[in-house]
């Protein structure tokens, strides 16, 4: 019966003690759990604090971009603005280069007018100093004639009237060789040998003015011309260029000074084949 009792009871200490074990195993468990728990519930603190962090970061470097933009968008206006710019001094730069262009031709023309001027001048000043040569060889010839004159005034008072007997045809005739003596002198010197008949030299009608090619510019496709507005030249006449005798195209006046004019080329072959002094002639609508 002792025997019987003790089994009931071993078994109820054998299922006390695996609940014990079983209830410290769960305790265990739990508390490793909990740890876990605590240090994922940590993890994740430390996900959301680094969320955060990102996301702030992602906030500034979005605002940095979006300046980044904004300055990519005014450096692109700035750039437009500076080509626009550039271009801008560009036309005017080549506006200067053409300018600088006809004032040379200006300059060269004053050049050669005045060249001009001082050679007719020194042709004036040659032929004043042969006119003043010229004057002194008279006066020195008046000198001598009025000397002689005065001689013959002199001698001729010296001579008797009353010595010499002429009789009227005698005086007629010496009367009428001295007109003939007298006048005989300045008919010579006023006869010359009449001049042979000119030949007639045939004349071309141009069918407007004429002038040649004083400067050419191809990097700016022009030319200047020695004719301008005292010729009657105009904005938007047309030239033909010729090379000795042969046509190598057509120019239009773009710009007129008093004393040259700018033309620019119509076509390539102008361009390619024109010279300096090659003529150019005005054409009539």
């Amino acid at each position: 019966m002792t025997r019987r009792a003790s089994a009931p009871t071993i078994i109820l200490i054998l299922i006390i003690l695996i609940a014990l074990a079983l209830a410290g195993g769960s305790f265990y468990l739990f508390q490793k759990e909990r740890t876990r728990s605590l240090e994922l519930e940590e993890t994740l603190d430390e996900i959301n604090t680094k969320q955060r962090i990102t996301e702030s970061r992602l906030k500034e470097s979005e605002k940095f971009i979006s300046d980044l933009q904004s300055k990519l968008q005014e450096a692109k206006v700035q750039i437009d603005t500076l080509n626009t710019g550039l271009q801008q001094e560009k036309t005017v730069r080549q506006e200067a280069l053409a300018k600088l262009e006809v004032l040379r031709a200006d300059l060269d023309e004053q050049k050669r007018l005045r060249s001009d001027l001082e050679r007719k001048f020194n042709q004036a000043q040659e032929d004043v100093r042969k006119t003043q040569a010229q004057l002194k060889d008279l006066d020195s010839e008046k000198t001598a004639l009025e000397t002689k004159m005065r001689d013959l005034e002199a001698r001729s008072k010296d001579v008797e009237l009353g010595k010499i007997v002429v009789s009227p045809e005698t005086a007629g005739a010496k009367q009428k060789s001295k007109k003939e003596k007298a006048v005989k002198p300045a008919s010579q010197a006023k006869a010359k040998p009449a001049a042979s008949p000119k030949p007639k030299v045939k004349t071309t009608v141009v069918a407007g003015p004429e002038g040649k090619v004083l400067v050419i510019n191809k990097d700016y496709n022009f030319i200047v011309i020695n004719l301008g507005g005292k010729d009657g030249v105009k904005e938007g006449d047309v030239f033909s260029v010729y090379h000795d005798t042969r046509y190598l195209g057509d120019v239009k006046v773009e710009k007129v000074h008093d004393a040259m004019a700018a033309a620019g080329f119509i076509s390539g072959a102008v361009k390619d084949n024109v010279a300096e002094g090659d003529k150019v002639v005005q054409k009539i609508k």
